[in-house]
Formats: C-alpha cells, structure tokens, sequence
C-alpha cells in the first residue's frame, strides 16, 4: 500500500474545491498517459526501424530514452511540486509531454525521435509526481483515501498492461507514429481539466531543487547504459566502451558525492542506513532489471519471428497484461498470511520460473505454448512481487519519509529496468552474432530471456541476504 506523509500543504488558491472525482479523473488520466508511454512505443518498433532506417541499438533507445529520463528526474519533479506548486507543475510536466510526443511524431530522423522521447521522459517526470500527492491532498484520510490510491495504482498497472495492446492497434490501422500523436488531444484535454479542476498547493516548508544531484544521476546512467550498449558492436575492451562505462561510474560517484554533501538533497542517503529501505530498493533495482525488457523481446519475437502484425502482437499480449494486474490485487491478501518478505520471494521465483520457459522458446513456437502461458507466469509472478516490495520499502522509514522512499522505490525499479534493458539487448545480439534468420532471432531472445530469469534469483538472495524479517527496521 502506498503510503503519504502527512499533509503539510498550504492552498494556493482560495476558490472552491472541485468534486473528488474530478480531482480523481484528472490525477489518474495523467498517471495513466506517463504510465502508458513506457510500453506503448513497443509494438511500434518494427515499424519505426522500417521508416526512419533504425539501428537495432538506435530502437532499444527509444525505450530507454524514456526510461532514463523518466526515472533520472522523478525525485527533482517530486521536489520542483514541493516548491513550485502541485498543480503547475502537473500542467507544466503534462505540457512538455504533449508537445514532445507531437515532436516524436513527426519525426523525420532517428535523432529526433530519441530526443523527442527523452524530453517526454522528462516530462513525465515533472508530472507524475505530483498526481499521487494531488490525489491524497484532496480526499480526506480514511477509507476513501485508500480507495482513491487503489484506483490511482490501478491505472498505472493498467497504463503499462495497455501498451502493447495500443501500440499494436494504432500502428495497424494507422502508422507508428499515432503511438506519439494520440498523446496530443489527450493531453490538451487533460491539461483543461486540469486548469478547470485542481488547486493549487505546495509545501509548507522551504526548499530548494538538488539540479546538480538530478543531471548527475541522469548523465551517468544514460553514459553507463551507452557504455553497456557499445559492447554489442565494439566489445567490452574498446576505448569506445571503457571511456564510456568509466565515465558512467564516475559521474553517478560524483552524484553520491554531492547527496552527502547538498543541504536538502534529492536522495537523502540515510535513508539507505535503514535496511528495509536499502534491501528492498536493491530487489527493485535488480528486478527491474530482469523484468522489463520482457515486453520489449516478447514483441520482437511475435513480430520479427513468428509474423504477427502490430495488431495481433498488442493482442498476444493480453493475457500476461492482465495477469499483472490480479498480481498486484492478490499480493496484499497473500501478505496478510505469509508476510511482505516472503510473498515478494515467492513472486520473483514464479517469474523466475516464466522466464526460464520462455528462453525455451522456438522459432516455429505456437502462440499458447511460446507466448500466451509463459508470459502469464512472468507477469504473474511480477505482480506478485512488485506490491510487497513497495511495502517494504516503505514500512522501514520514518513516517515523514514515506513519500519519498515511495519515490525512491519507483525510480530504483525505472532505473534498473533501463540498465537492465541495455545489458539484455547486448546478449541477445551477441548470441544472434550479426544474423537476422529467424533460428537466431530466436536464440538471442532465449539467451536474454534466459539471462532474466538469472537476475531475478539474483534478487531473491538480496531478499533473504539483506532484508530482515516483516516488522524490523534493521
């Protein structure tokens, strides 16, 4: 369950609250859009790599554009809300989204389509933040506060479930590029509902932005994620990887350096003394890592391999996107009986588990046995396990923290699914060795499939190494 500190918000504005549906309507419908736009463009990529003449390298980048942006600047957005205002910086992030996603879709050249995405991450940086804290500021606590983040939690994990579906629809019956150009109306519309309907609040405390602690954060991870990906056609003892990979490791030490340093910084490192928040935000990392890129090779495969089209892809992928959706509703049930620590262990093992069926994939696989069982083992598992790692990360911390580390928690899982989406695109392509036949098509996605599933039992010994028993702070 998500937790929120408690509020220490000053209106801005002293006109009449808007109904809480509304309110609701607007928050979700932007969590929904930032959500959404991380797994949409995936059904797209073959499509992208035919129009704008895309390396292999250059399609994992749409994704991870996105992803590191997103996630790189989260925690300053989070901030920028605190100091700014909630609701402006909900229709700033909720602007520069939409302009960027037009941008994207109108692209002519594979470095305007990256860059357009990388400021759509950003975007979604600034906005997703203050959706949940504009949600909770304005249903009073109790149960229909919880009610309000269960449907707020829910669009989220209904926004990533739907975009494959989307993808492959829009690009079927339209082209690629309406994945980008159906942000446009949504968002002005959302952006009028937002003037129409929020009000204006912020913190009561005075704060300043961490902008060197975001931009160093993000630039390393967007350098290391470079260095990883230059491995596939350089090696990993070319200057053109090590220059890169060093430089990545050294900018994210400088970030450390200046969070130990800064009066209010953007990741306050003690909060990592504490070690439920330490271990869990480590599970999250690694697993993200293992589990995000499964949208990204399940559609190459269906696509590059088996032949479906964009459309039939998006509706391949149904059955696993719903099956996270019951994970996630399931865990807290499971985690009144069996405690936090071991539902989140028993969800990456059953993942685990569905990733190492997939790698038994074949390139003339049939749809029940190839796509549809294993990829509702992984997603499954996933949304088992996501629910009660967000809960101890969480449950460890002081109380005014808990907005934070919820912040925390989701960035480590963004951030380890873009690294992680980096390294598995380089095995596969290694295993594939420069052949585009479908036999070794295939086997470059087993091996990063495979190479998942190791991750994930990686971060099943974080949990039983690092996290102590449901209830311990240390």
């Amino acid at each position: 369950m998500v937790q929120t500190p408690p509020d220490t918000y000053i209106a801005a504005t002293a006109r009449k609250s808007a109904p809480v549906w509304a309110v609701l309507l607007a928050a979700c419908a932007g969590q929904f859009l930032v959500v959404l736009d991380v797994s949409v463009v995936n059904t797209a990529l073959p499509s992208m790599r035919s129009d704008l003449g895309m390396s292999a390298v250059g399609l994992q980048w749409v994704v991870n554009a996105y992803s590191i942006a997103f996630a790189g600047f989260m925690l300053l957005g989070g901030r920028a809300g605190d100091l700014f205002g909630r609701k402006r910086m909900f229709l700033v992030g909720l602007g520069l989204f939409t302009a960027a996603s037009l941008a994207g879709g109108l692209a002519q050249a594979e470095w305007q389509l990256l860059a357009a995405r990388a400021v759509q991450g950003l975007g979604a940086a600034v906005l997703a933040p203050s959706t949940l804290t504009i949600l909770t500021s304005a249903v009073p606590e109790g149960p229909a506060r919880i009610r309000a983040i269960g449907t707020w939690s829910a669009v989220g994990a209904g926004g990533g479930a739907a975009g494959g579906l989307v993808g492959g629809v829009l690009t079927d019956l339209l082209s690629w590029r309406w994945v980008l150009l159906i942000n446009v109306p949504i968002g002005a519309l959302v952006v009028v509902a937002g003037v129409a309907w929020l009000t204006e609040s912020r913190a009561g405390e005075a704060r300043r932005l961490d902008v060197p602690g975001a931009v160093l954060v993000t630039a390393g991870l967007a350098t290391l994620a470079y260095g990883i990906v230059q491995t596939e056609e350089k090696g990993w003892t070319a200057a053109a990887t090590l220059v890169p990979l060093a430089a990545g490791l050294l900018l994210l030490a400088l970030f450390l350096l200046v969070e130990a340093r800064t009066r209010v910084p953007l990741m306050p490192l003690k909060l990592f003394r504490v070690r439920s928040v330490s271990a869990a935000n480590a599970a999250m990392f690694v697993c993200g890592g293992g589990m995000f890129a499964m949208w990204f090779f399940m559609t190459l495969y269906a696509q590059n391999v088996l032949g479906y089209s964009a459309l039939k892809a998006g509706l391949a992928l149904i059955p696993s996107s719903l099956t996270i959706v019951f994970g996630s509703k399931l865990a807290p049930r499971l985690m009144r009986v069996l405690g936090a620590k071991n539902v989140s262990v028993l969800g990456i093992l059953v993942a685990a588990a569905g990733f190492g069926w997939q790698s038994l994939m074949t390139a003339d696989g049939h749809y029940v046995t190839s796509i549809m069982l294993p990829g509702i083992m992984m997603m499954f598992g996933a949304g088992l396990a996501t629910t009660p790692l967000a809960s101890l990360g969480t449950s460890g911390a002081d109380p005014g923290d808990a907005g934070l580390v919820s912040g925390l928690i989701n960035t480590s899982r963004t951030m380890g699914g873009a690294l992680g989406l980096a390294v598995l695109s380089t095995v596969a392509a290694s295993r594939m060795g420069g052949s585009t036949t479908p036999e070794a098509l295939t086997a470059g996605y087993a091996m990063a499939f495979r190479t998942s599933g190791c991750i994930l039992l990686a971060g099943v010994l974080v949990l039983l190494l690092w996290m102590p028993r449901d209830g311990a702070k240390r």
